[in-house]
């Protein structure tokens, strides 16, 4: 079993790494990345919002 607190650490890291997603989004130089970008925010929502159902009380002790 995974450590609650390491647990928050990484869902905390992946919740950082989708607000640098966002702000790469912004970049007006993206092209075609653009496309994966987005991509990456809707799977990076998609893993938050399934851990948010899978720990609907926070499960590791923290205010998710």
């Amino acid at each position: 079993m995974v450590d609650p607190q390491v647990m928050r650490e990484q869902f905390t890291q992946i919740e950082g790494k989708r607000e640098f997603l966002v702000k790469l989004l912004e970049q007006p130089n993206l092209g075609t990345l653009r496309i994966d970008v987005n991509q990456a925010i809707e799977e990076v929502d998609d893993l938050i919002d399934e851990f948010k159902r899978t720990f609907p009380d926070g499960a590791t002790g923290s205010n998710f």
